[in-house]
């Protein structure tokens, strides 16, 4: 190291704190071909708490730091052998879970020297002979770049463990998300039937997860089927627990507490639409504190004569599209279920003709945006329908649901999407309904 002792040894003023945040002392590794520097150097900083190792050279050096690392290298820089300039390059591609301060001894202050040292990997640099008061400088900004490591790593453990605990949380409720998903979509187990002289086809695409949109049929007897289509308000988990109980309301399996079914004699049969729209109201209203309310349409369709009866209740018109292309848009708009008790409703009455077909959607098709912020609308939706005629019932949701996804421009929506297409047969016997044309479903 050349000179600088008497320097180094004539002060004994304290180097302040050798341990600070880490909970141990400094741990220095003093590098230097000259036994005496080492010795005067590990007596200094042993006396103000330091941890102190010696390396006669870097080759040496490098494996006291594969065993356990140093938090601060004091190293001289022309040493036979590895020089200092190799050390601290082949120091700091050694892999290690803490960051070791490095500070090379040198006589060269030119800065070429200065900068190849930084360059190298080194932190800092003295000049000898060295400055005790200088030395003590370092090694507390040593100490410092330390200590904020130290509880860098102490934050990123900690966030990691966070991150992981958030992570394990996310995969769990996306589990239970899933798992409602299954289970919202077993509340419609049916999405197509043939009932001879006409078809049922179903579909029911929550914008998440789980959604509040809700379809179904129950068929009351050979000849008479119960269709519904409901729209709760909001989005998401609550709005999917309400559709749960609204599905139990309608349930086919309990005709007893079913709202669209009263007893007779003879069993049950179903009641007018705008008295079964008015009793679920009134049990929205009595038996589920919410805020939520919902759309619904409930129709009641005759196989035998093709007479329907239906109830609109805030949902938008169900469209019944001719076998010779004319368009009718039916109901009386209504009120929401589940918002005023005592609401009046009105059933509206048609037939369907061979060839006719209903429909009934939700409002995530007519108010879905083009990319512009356009809303498709009834009368564009009537016309997409119109030309979807030619194709079967599953294919015809299918083909409807391609041409959502290439107006907007996403097959990702921002509102739930469900429709009810009842087609009756063009022969009343059933032989020859519309065949199905293999349409791929979009988002599945």
């Amino acid at each position: 190291m050349g000179n600088g002792t008497t320097d180094m040894i004539s002060d004994d003023r304290p180097l302040g704190t050798s341990q600070g945040s880490m909970g141990r002392p400094f741990k220095i590794l003093v590098v230097d071909d000259s036994a005496l520097q080492r010795r005067i150097l590990r007596v200094m900083l042993t006396k103000r708490g330091y941890e102190v190792s010696e390396a006669e050279c870097g080759a040496t050096a490098l494996r006291m730091c594969a065993a356990d690392s140093p938090d601060i290298i004091l190293s001289d820089w022309m040493m036979p052998g590895m020089d200092g300039i190799e050390f601290c390059r082949a120091f700091r591609q050694m892999s290690a879970d803490r960051y070791g301060y490095f500070i090379l001894l040198t006589s060269r202050s030119e800065k070429g020297a200065v900068a190849e040292g930084l360059n190298c990997g080194a932190d800092d640099f003295l000049t000898k002979p060295v400055n005790i008061e200088e030395l003590e400088s370092r090694l507390l900004a040593g100490e410092r770049i330390l200590q904020m490591q130290e509880q860098l790593r102490e934050n990123n453990s900690r966030l990691c463990s966070a991150l992981s605990e958030l992570k394990g949380l996310y995969e769990a409720q996306e589990q239970e998300l899933t798992e409602a998903r299954q289970l919202q979509q077993s509340l419609v187990p049916e999405r197509f039937k043939d009932f001879g002289v006409g078809q049922i086809a179903l579909m029911l695409r929550p914008s998440g997860h789980v959604g509040g949109d809700l379809v179904g049929f129950v068929p009351s007897g050979p000849e008479q089927v119960l269709m519904y289509a409901i729209d709760v308000s909001g989005h998401g988990i609550s709005s999917a627990l309400m559709t749960a109980r609204l599905a139990a309301y309608l349930s086919p399996g309990h005709l007893g507490s079913n709202v669209a079914f009263e007893k007779t004699s003879e069993g049950y049969r179903p009641c007018a639409p705008h008295i079964a729209v008015a009793r679920l109201n009134e049990r929205l209203l009595k038996e589920i504190c919410t805020d939520h309310y919902a759309t619904m349409v409930l129709a009641h369709m005759d196989l035998r004569t093709g007479a329907l009866s239906l109830c609109q209740a805030g949902h938008p018109h169900p469209i019944v599209l001719r076998a010779n292309g004319q368009t009718e848009f039916l109901g009386e708009g209504g009120m929401p279920v589940g918002l005023i008790s005592g609401a009046e409703y009105e059933t509206v009455e048609t037939t369907l003709a061979p060839g006719d077909r209903l429909w009934i959607l939700s409002d995530g098709i007519s108010e879905s945006e083009d990319t512009t912020g356009a809303m498709l609308g009834e009368q564009e939706t009537s016309t997409i329908l119109g030309d979807l005629a030619d194709h079967g019932p599953r294919a015809a949701l299918d083909a409807l649901m391609w041409h959502l996804a290439d107006r907007t421009g996403t097959e990702v929506f921002e509102d739930d999407i469900s429709a009810i297409l009842w087609h009756v047969s063009r022969s009343q016997s059933g032989q020859n309904p519309i065949e199905e044309e293999p349409i791929p479903a979009v988002g599945q």
